[in-house]
């Protein structure tokens, strides 16, 4: 377990919990959901990573370059692959001191065909948490790439979300994006809305310039992300005390899209990297 510290933010984190945050506070209130004491849970930890891809993959089933690809199905979310398996493994830490840590993960040449490197970089400022995610096509040959970050941010009871996106991905009944509406068919966060009385939201918006407040118990929480992240994944389930903001390079099960839609699925040559970043802040 590793404590850092700067500037009024701590956190702490785990590496050899798929690399999780276990807790961000800001002078000593949580901004992330404290993860709780002795779980190794990585789901009810405060953030991680998703490498090789993010969200859900259809059936955990997928073909690219001529390979036809069977992806493990975690039985809690089965029938479909989900989130990659950056969470799932432990990270080596490459370096670290008082307000960052840097550790890598090598994976694929399993199930996943193509072999990848990812480097995620945690660090505090006076501004807050930045992480930083690459992914490094080690194969030979051309490979899908895809990345994201699952922050649970701490939900207070007056809690409102901020959030303008051009259009919300419908799913059909197991999840799975099936159409693109305007955000008015689930919730339209742009205006600022209460989680107080809001459905459960569990869909990718799509267009939205890489910015999210979320605003409750006084003070305003900021997301920022790199231009890289032009979907983004909201979690949002009726009366928990969390809400989840996800950064992310692609739309759900966007290696089982349609030809031509532009679901963001990057394919990398071999050694070229694809990264994401995001910021977490706070403003009074």
């Amino acid at each position: 377990m590793i404590r850092l510290a700067a500037g009024g933010w701590s956190a702490t984190i785990r590496p050899e919990l798929g690399g999780a945050v276990l807790g961000l506070d800001w002078r000593g209130h949580p901004v992330l959901r404290p993860t709780p004491d002795g779980s190794n849970d990585i789901l009810e930890t405060a953030c991680f990573p998703l490498v090789p891809y993010a969200n859900r993959i259809a059936g955990g089933r997928f073909a690219f370059g001529g390979h036809r690809v069977a992806l493990p199905v975690p039985e809690r979310f089965a029938p479909h692959a989900l989130h990659g398996d950056g969470w799932l493994r432990p990270w080596t830490v490459e370096a670290v001191d008082e307000a960052s840590v840097r550790m890598t993960l090598v994976g694929g040449g399993d199930h996943w065909p193509w072999r990848w490197t990812a480097v995620q970089t945690l660090s505090l400022g006076e501004a807050g948490l930045r992480i930083d995610l690459v992914m490094t096509n080690d194969s030979e040959e051309p490979a899908p790439a895809g990345l994201g970050l699952h922050p649970y941010f701490a939900r207070a009871t007056d809690a409102r979300l901020t959030l303008v996106s051009e259009a919300v991905w419908l799913t059909d009944a197991g999840q799975i994006p099936d159409r693109s509406a305007p955000p008015t068919a689930v919730v339209d966060w742009s205006a600022g809305r209460a989680l107080a009385g809001a459905p459960f939201v569990d869909h990718a918006y799509a267009g939205w310039p890489g910015r999210a407040k979320i605003d409750g118990d006084g003070r305003r929480v900021t997301l920022t992300a790199s231009d890289t992240c032009r979907w983004v994944q909201v979690y949002a389930p009726p009366g928990a005390d969390f809400l989840c903001v996800e950064p992310v390079t692609h739309r759900p099960d966007a290696l089982n899209a349609p030809a031509g839609e532009g679901a963001g699925v990057t394919v990398l040559a071999s050694g070229e990297s694809l990264s994401m970043w995001l910021t977490i802040g706070v403003e009074t």
